[in-house]
Parts: structure tokens; sequence; C-alpha cells
């Protein structure tokens, strides 16, 4: 896999030039916000100004022109913004991804469905709104594999009718073949019961009815750090090797709160992180190296799963 050394190379030999071009529409789109704001400041005072003389025509007029002009302007913003980003990510996320693996496809505005979202069975609370972007799908080795940005959200409403949006999971959303034959369903999930409520928790955590049973497992380490559920004892254990918990603990070090179900012969993985990966920024320059390590990071992180969780490896049937 390339190192960060590496790509600071390319970045300067190869994205750098892509960059410097895109900031002038980035500045352009700056000042034609700034523009939006001036007048708008403009026009209201002159509205406020006009109605404390009984200027009530005038001042409507004011109004009316302020409402158009932010109707206008604001769309035009938005298409630039639009473009930008999808030149931004045609220009320096593309190339960046083949730089890292030539054996990886990317598509910008697709996304891992919430078919398997909803098939992995790592979150059980119902989705009213699910989106995405940023897919990187493709095949290292042995291995099938695809991954990209999740925002999955559920709604509640008021006793007035008025709706307020939940986040359920929002970060990367990582699934591959596994290199294990298995029938039933085994998660893994983050064993926030334990460490909040202690001896209540162990409780709690045979107590969750939306999970099937309960699995122990010998390693204390991944014990404290995640909990068990699974629908057979013998396959979570054949599954969950002694060295693969110790990869799952490696890879929750690199990679923060992570969540994972193996499903179908399949392995998925919820890396949680804020904010958006793989956007221009408008506020700032886009010349940073600091933002684009930060993307590379992520990227090599999800790609390296692969080799992390030594999927490569066929077992036995596994072809």
């Amino acid at each position: 896999m390339k190192t960060v050394d590496e790509f600071k190379h390319y970045f300067e030999k190869e994205l750098s030039s892509e960059l410097d071009r895109l900031e002038t529409p980035r500045k352009r789109i700056l000042r034609l916000i700034l523009i939006t704001i001036l007048s708008s400041l403009v026009l209201i005072a002159g509205a406020i100004y006009l109605f404390t003389l009984r200027e009530k025509v005038p001042g409507i007029i004011c109004g009316v022109v302020w409402i158009i002009l932010v109707v206008v302007l604001g769309t035009i913003i938005s298409k630039k913004i639009n473009r930008i980003k999808l030149t931004y990510k045609e220009g320096v996320i593309r190339p960046m991804i083949g730089f890292i693996s030539q054996d990886l496809n990317y598509h910008p505005t697709s996304f891992v469905s919430q078919q398997d979202y909803t098939k992995s069975g790592i979150f059980t609370q119902g989705v009213d709104r699910y989106k995405g972007d940023d897919l990187v799908e493709g095949k290292l080795d042995s291995t099938i594999l695809k991954f990209s940005e999740i925002h999955s959200e559920y709604v509640t409403r008021d006793k007035d009718g008025k709706s307020q949006w939940h986040t359920i999971f929002k970060g990367i959303f990582f699934v591959a073949d596994f290199n294990k034959d298995f029938k039933g369903k085994t998660y893994v999930l983050p064993d926030l019961a334990e460490k909040w409520f202690g001896g209540l928790g162990k409780m709690m955590q045979k107590a969750n009815l939306a999970r099937p049973q309960l699995i122990k497992m010998e390693d204390p380490v991944f014990e404290k750090a995640f909990v068990v559920y699974g629908s057979d004892q013998v396959e979570a254990r054949y599954i969950l090797s002694p060295k693969l918990m110790e990869r799952i603990m490696e890879l929750k070090k690199k990679a923060g709160t992570i969540s994972m179900s193996f499903v179908n012969s399949q392995v998925n993985i919820a890396i949680k992180v804020k904010g958006n990966l793989f956007e221009p920024p408008i506020w700032s320059s886009m010349k940073k190296f600091s933002l684009i390590e930060k993307y590379f990071t992520y990227l090599v992180l999800a790609i390296n799963i692969v080799e992390d969780l030594d999927l490569n490896t066929r077992i036995w049937t596994k072809e």
C-alpha cells in the first residue's frame, strides 16, 4: 500500500496543478456569496426604513426584490458549488484512488445500497431517510469489496406534527466477501452498555431482544471493547478466531468507533466519521495538503481492511 510520503510526492507532482485550477471558481463562488449577503443587507435595511416612514408599497417592493435576489443568486451559487464538487471528485479524488490501487473503481454519486445496509443487521433502527456518495468498489486479490459514505436517519414528530431528524449512522460503510463460508449471523458491536453501566450493562446486553443470543468470548481485551451476538455459538467462535479478534482490535485503534456483522458469508463494517469526506472546501483554500492527506488516510484505512482482517487468505472451502 502507498505511504503518506509517496502520496505527498504524487500530490505535488499531479494533484496540485488541478487544485490550482479549482481555486479560481472557488473564489468566484465566495465573491457571489458576498454579493448576495451585502445586497440582502441593503435591501432588508431599505425595506425596514421605508416601513418606518409608512411607505408600505416601496417597502413591499424592496422586500420582493430581496426575495427574488436570494432565490436567483442562491440557485446560481448552488449550481456552481455542485459543479465544483463534481470537478473536484473527478479531478482529485478519482486520480487519488487510482494512485492507491488500479484495481478499484470510483463512482462519486453512487453509494452502498440501502439493501446492503439493511441486510448487514448492524443497525436495528428503521430508516426513514438514506443517502450517500463516493462509492469505491473492486477486487483486491481474492476479495470483492465496496465502501462509501452513508448517512442514515429516522424521523420523529412532536404533538404538533413537527418533524425532527435523527442520525442513525454517518460514516464509511464497508462490505466485503469474507474468507470463510458460514450460514448464521454474527454481530460485533461497541460494548457501550458494560462500559457505562458495568454489571448492570451485562444484564442489559442479555436482555437485548433485537439481537440473537449473547456470545461471551474468551479474550478479555476484546470482551471489554465489543459485545458479540450470534445465531450460532459454535459458528461465531469459528468466525471470530483469536487471530481475527486481534486484527479487529488493531482496526479499532486505527478507525475509532466501528461496528461489524458477518452475514451471508460477507463482512460488513460501519466506521463512524464526523463531517463529510471527499468534499472540496469552499470557505478555505483547496491547496492545503493536510485536507487531502486526511482523505487519503481514510481511503487507505478502508482499503486496508482487506489486509488488516486477512480476507485474502481463503479458508477450506472458500475459493
